[in-house]
């Protein structure tokens, strides 16, 4: 039951949002730029200088918060990660939301663990739709040539 209705879900989301179904073919950082609801993430991305390694060959997954998602944040935090001195932080954050290999929805379970590119594990759960640590995976399964993105509504924190 639980699958079937993620995957009414993730059809459902993935028609919705006719913008990626455009970027098949381009890497994650532009499937993202060509969104144009992740100018946060990419912003903190260009910052962090991860884009070219997510450009880069792969495979990967990252679970991509949404401008709102950031927007949520405390006021006052994106644009402290933003600054120089808080690049570790950044980078630990962002490669928090990125897992090595391809991971499409069909691959999830309850209770799933994955090793992040930071180096700690994030759970996904199932119940009452599909979440890692908690934010909501609202969109996933958008292919990038190097990886797949599931959009999430939550920024993700490593402990």
């Amino acid at each position: 039951m639980i699958r079937r209705t993620f995957l009414s879900l993730s059809a459902a989301a993935f028609i919705a949002l006719p913008a990626y179904a455009e970027t098949h073919g381009q890497d994650i950082v532009d499937t993202a730029v060509a969104a144009g609801s992740f100018t946060t993430l990419v912003t903190a991305l260009e910052s962090a200088g991860l884009v070219d390694t997510l450009k880069g060959d792969g495979p990967f997954t990252v679970f991509a918060p949404t401008d709102d998602a950031f927007a949520a944040l405390p006021e006052g935090t994106v644009e402290s990660l933003l600054q120089p001195e808080n690049r570790d932080q950044l980078v630990a954050i962002l490669t928090y939301h990125v897992v090595p290999g391809a991971v499409m929805s069909a691959d999830l379970s309850e209770g799933l663990t994955a090793m992040t590119v930071q180096g700690s594990e994030v759970t996904i759960t199932l119940e009452g739709g599909p979440k890692i640590d908690g934010a909501n995976i609202v969109t996933p399964d958008i292919e990038a040539s190097n990886g797949v993105i599931h959009v999430i509504d939550a920024v993700i924190m490593p402990d």
